[in-house]
């Protein structure tokens, strides 16, 4: 019982970090109806962003958001019109060769131009240390932890209360009905690409320092996204970030409990328990899927 104060703590602080990197892969399905299997590609460059910021020029990860979310966006825009925009209404088999593709290419790309050595991004917040009671963590995890929870915080807001998101909830739940109406159906979808880009950018800029920057390093990311989503149900928001605190507490005390060999074993033993017994996600509805719920 005496561990329970900080195995909460880093549940919390660890699920709103998954929050924002589950949410851009749930609003891109939950709208396109694709599943982004370079989601995590994006998240690495993101961490690289951060890296090369910090080592080449001394910018501290967190300052340097403020350049991230509008270059992810628009590379979500680029990528969208010369890769997304001819698979949107191919089978699903093609979207997800494209998107394998996406991923073997970004992963290589960074190879070859950073080559595969691990390297990590250590700001100076990244040694202070702060108490809350028995918890302890230092003060780069609350700072990705505010940060995430913020952006997640106005991306579910966007998506309810403007007019923007109604337009892009419309398109969700009947494409054609949406297009009888005189929405752009086109504009709709590479809005939403690039707003999940921008998400997942900003998500790996806030994990640089955390951990380990190198090619590969969204395939950890990514595969536990997946986890967040099916758990959440697909395409539903909320459900993605009750999922991310899930997941961070599955890993958190499967690691404390097991040894952290186990965390990732725990947590795809859950997912393949909801698959069987609850396949919409712990808080999706049947059908919910069709209806773009």
């Amino acid at each position: 019982m005496q561990a329970l104060p900080q195995l909460l703590a880093s549940t919390v602080l660890l699920g709103g970090i998954y929050a924002l990197i589950a949410v851009g892969l749930t609003l891109i399905f939950g709208i396109m109806r694709v599943v982004n299997f370079a989601h995590g590609e994006f998240l690495m460059l993101g961490m690289y962003l951060a890296f090369w910021s910090f080592t080449l020029w001394g910018v501290d990860p967190y300052a340097i958001l403020v350049l991230a979310v509008p270059l992810f966006f628009a590379g979500g825009l680029l990528t969208y019109f010369l890769v997304m925009r001819g698979v949107i209404g191919a089978s699903h088999n093609v979207q997800i060769f494209t998107t394998v593709g996406l991923s073997t290419v970004l992963q290589n790309v960074a190879l070859v131009a950073w080559t595969g050595d691990f390297r990590f991004v250590r700001p100076w917040h990244s040694s202070v240390v702060l108490h809350a009671g028995p918890a302890a963590f230092n003060l780069s995890q609350l700072v990705a932890f505010a940060v995430a929870v913020a952006l997640t915080g106005g991306l579910v807001a966007f998506m309810r209360w403007t007019h923007t998101g109604r337009v892009m909830r419309a398109t969700a739940q009947d494409r054609d009905a949406a297009t009888l109406m005189g929405i752009d159906t086109d504009r709709v979808y590479r809005l939403t690409f690039a707003i999940g880009i921008a998400a997942v950018g900003a998500a790996g800029v806030l994990v640089a320092p955390l951990y380990s920057v190198y090619p590969t390093a969204g395939l950890q990311f990514v595969l536990l996204a997946y986890v967040v989503v099916v758990l959440g149900g697909l395409g539903d928001m909320l459900g993605a970030l009750a999922g991310s605190l899930i997941v961070a507490f599955v890993e958190v005390v499967g690691a404390y409990v097991f040894g952290s060999a186990w965390k990732e074993v725990l947590y795809f033993v859950l997912f393949i328990a909801v698959l069987v017994f609850r396949p919409a996600g712990l808080f999706g509805q049947r059908g919910a899927e069709s209806l773009g719920a």
